[in-house]
């Protein structure tokens, strides 16, 4: 394939984009400045992956800098674009319209979300099917995966709410980060030290596109589309609508879980959190309690409590006890958990382990320097945990005991795999599964405040647990 074009020199690029993009951009589900005003761009790089001047489509691959206010200040985030150009919008396309603009390079030309179009999303598989760079981007392939065939038919996942994904013939699946920082990815790192230690819990990576110009950001990730499998949460309410137990799974989930965390622990540096570290990890969810108690005031009456739940970390701490951190998945509950029906005659559907966990990329709103950083595994442990309840929140009547039978079942399988029951730290648990309920309490009041009764029923449960003193 020739050496793509750079047109970044075009000076009347960026503004002649901008007034479309200005309307645009806040409108779709993964920009994260939701009701902020867009106040500029800035343009990092932009690559031709198709002339954009030729009879056919052009493909127009942009990393944009996008200004908006944050707190009386200047927030700077970037994001991945990828522009098709035409002269003329074919009707199946034009939901994926941005706009034509006045001026500039494009003058004259429609502009529309290239990842819509199934002819360019088919152009971005063929060329990560063959290692080697084109303008500003670089694509790689894992050395031991098979060779991606050409030809597949691409299609857009509807469900996405931060990236955006693209299924390729049912075979593989791309997906395309929208809201990018420069440094290598958890979602392509950590399945690629997974994979090269030979845990098989994960989908490997088969391929993958960076961009080294100015900055390196991880762009997309390519992995087999594990076709037919359901996720943990469908799983689990559809248990619940039928009157079931689902014991077998969750604890078939603690037992992969505990794989995973082994996995990465073996493949990537650990440290033990200390004095120090205790303190901090205490601070900060002091700090967050703090900022969630102003913003959700049914939280006030439990303050208290919940603040005890993580000083008793810190005097931990203080006496002397630690705990080993380690890379984790940085947001696991069960949508992130992806199980696959066992063939024919193989038994009960909970069997068998039959659980791969995907989206390695932690939560995407964090600084991703804190998305790299070592952690206890019981953090991923506390967002299952948490996952039991929500789903059991679903039902009506309301059943309590199903999720704590579940919550029970996945701990216990964990046990069997690790050596260890993460109910053994007890005050560690509680801290992280209280510093989740309290995000969640957050999230509920702003987003969907019919759903605030789940996390405070939690709140209400974890503020009445007992606190055992720290040994001396």
């Amino acid at each position: 394939m020739p050496e793509a074009a750079s047109i970044r020199t075009s000076a009347g690029l960026l503004p002649s984009l901008a007034p479309l993009l200005h309307g645009w951009l806040p409108r779709q589900r993964w920009f994260a400045g939701k009701g902020q005003l867009v106040t500029g761009f800035s343009l990092v790089s932009a690559t031709e992956l198709l002339p954009l001047t030729g009879p056919g489509p052009g493909l127009l691959h942009l990393l944009l800098g996008v200004r908006r206010p944050a707190a009386g200040t200047s927030a700077r985030d970037c994001y991945q674009l990828l522009l098709g150009v035409r002269h003329t919008l074919p009707p199946p396309l034009a939901p994926a319209l941005i706009g034509r603009p006045a001026d500039g390079p494009l003058a004259g030309r429609t502009v529309y979300e290239g990842l819509r179009d199934p002819r360019l999303a088919e152009l971005i598989l063929e060329r990560l099917r063959t290692p080697g760079s084109s303008g500003a981007l670089r694509f790689d392939r894992f050395d031991g995966a098979p060779a991606v065939p050409g030809g597949l038919r691409a299609r857009p996942l509807e469900a996405e709410q931060s990236n955006s994904s693209l299924v390729y013939g049912d075979a593989y699946i791309l997906k395309f980060f929208r809201r990018v920082q420069p440094g290598p990815n958890p979602d392509l790192e950590l399945p690629l030290a997974l994979a090269r230690a030979g845990c098989a819990r994960v989908p490997t990576p088969v391929a993958w596109y960076e961009s080294a110009d100015p900055l390196p950001y991880t762009l997309g990730v390519l992995q087999p589309f594990l076709r037919g499998s359901r996720d943990g949460w469908v799983l689990a309410l559809d248990a619940l609508a039928a009157g079931s137990p689902f014991t077998d799974e969750a604890r078939a989930l603690g037992r992969v879980t505990a794989e995973v965390h082994t996995a990465l622990a073996d493949g990537l540096p650990t440290v033990e959190l200390r004095r120090p570290h205790t303190e901090r990890l205490a601070r900060a969810m002091n700090r967050r309690l703090d900022e969630a108690a102003r913003a959700v005031p049914a939280l006030g009456p439990y303050a208290p409590r919940l603040r005890a739940a993580f000083d008793a970390i810190a005097g931990l701490g203080h006496a002397g006890r630690g705990w080993r951190a380690q890379r984790v998945h940085g947001d696991l509950h069960l949508g992130q958990a992806l199980h696959q029906a066992p063939p024919p005659g193989a038994g009960a559907p909970g069997g068998g382990d039959r659980w791969s966990l995907i989206d390695f990329e932690g939560e995407p709103a964090r600084p991703l320097n804190e998305r790299r950083r070592p952690q206890p595994p019981v953090r991923d442990i506390a967002g299952i945990l948490r996952s039991f309840d929500y789903a059991a929140r679903t039902h009506r009547p309301w059943n309590p005991d199903w999720a704590e039978r579940c919550r029970a079942a996945y701990c216990e399988g964990y046990a069997e795999a690790a050596g260890s029951d993460p109910r053994e730290e007890p005050e560690l648990l509680r801290a992280y599964e209280t510093d989740k309920a309290v995000y969640e309490a957050v999230y509920e009041a702003r987003h969907r405040p019919d759903w605030l009764p789940v996390p405070m029923a939690a709140i209400d449960r974890l503020a009445a647990a007992p606190l055992r003193p720290p040994a001396r």
